[in-house]
C-alpha cells in the first residue's frame, strides 16, 4: 500500500510540473543514436550506390546564454560499389569506409503542432574531420595491383529535419573534396542531465 501511494504521489507531482514547465531558462546534457542511409551525390555517385552510417551524439544545451544545442558526435559509415561502375571499368570491387568526427550547433525552432504531439523544425551546421578508407580491388584479367586507399578530409555538414525532441529525423548535406553524400538519420535521444 506504501508503494502505491508513493507511486501515485511522484506521479501526481511529475504530471503537475509536466502542465506547466518553467520555459525561462533550461539546461541539459542529452546522448542520442542516429542511423540511416546515405547517398552519394556528385562525382561521388558515380563509383558508390546507396549507403549506410550510424552515430553516436553528446549535446548540450543552456538556453539561458545561447537558444542552441551544441553537440559532438561520431559514427561509421560504408559506401558499395555501383554495379555501373563495375561494368565500364577495371574494377571488381570498390568499396568506402568512412569514420567521421563531427562538431555543430543546433537550432529549434518553436513547435509548429503541439496538439497530440510536439513537432519541432530543427536547422543545424558543423565542421566535420573525416577518415576514409578504400579497398580498390580490380578485375582478374587487369595488369593492375589491389590497394587500399587511406585519406583524411576537412569538410562541413548542414541539415534540416523535425523533432518530437526524444525522436527526430534529420537531412544533411555533407561536404568533402570529392565526397559528397546526402544522410538522413533517425535519432533517439535519451537525457543525461536535466536542470529547469
Amino acid at each position: 500500500m506504501k508503494k502505491i501511494i508513493l507511486f501515485i504521489f511522484t506521479a501526481s507531482a511529475f504530471l503537475t510540473y509536466a502542465e506547466n514547465p518553467p520555459a525561462e531558462k533550461a539546461r541539459g546534457i542529452f546522448f542520442s543514436i542516429g542511423v540511416g542511409p546515405r547517398l552519394p551525390v556528385g562525382p561521388f555517385s558515380n563509383q558508390s550506390d546507396l549507403g549506410y552510417g550510424f552515430n553516436l551524439e553528446v549535446s548540450y544545451t543552456d538556453n539561458e546564454y545561447l537558444p542552441i544545442f551544441v553537440f559532438a558526435k561520431t559514427g561509421f559509415e560504408q559506401y558499395p560499389g555501383a554495379a555501373e561502375f563495375y561494368q565500364t571499368s577495371d574494377y571488381n570491387n570498390l568499396s568506402t569506409t568512412s569514420f567521421p568526427v563531427v562538431l555543430g550547433a543546433r537550432y529549434y525552432f518553436p513547435p509548429i503542432m503541439e496538439n497530440v504531439l510536439l513537432f519541432m523544425p530543427i536547422v543545424e551546421v558543423s565542421a566535420a574531420y573525416n577518415f576514409f578508407s578504400r579497398v580498390h580491388q580490380f578485375k582478374p584479367t587487369s595488369v593492375k595491383n589491389n590497394f587500399t586507399e587511406e585519406v583524411s578530409k576537412f569538410g562541413f555538414n548542414a541539415g534540416i529535419g523535425i523533432s518530437m525532441f526524444l525522436v527526430e529525423i534529420i537531412f544533411n548535406y555533407n561536404y568533402f573534396q570529392s565526397i559528397q553524400f546526402v544522410g538522413v538519420d533517425l535519432k533517439v535521444r535519451l537525457p543525461l542531465f536535466v536542470s529547469f
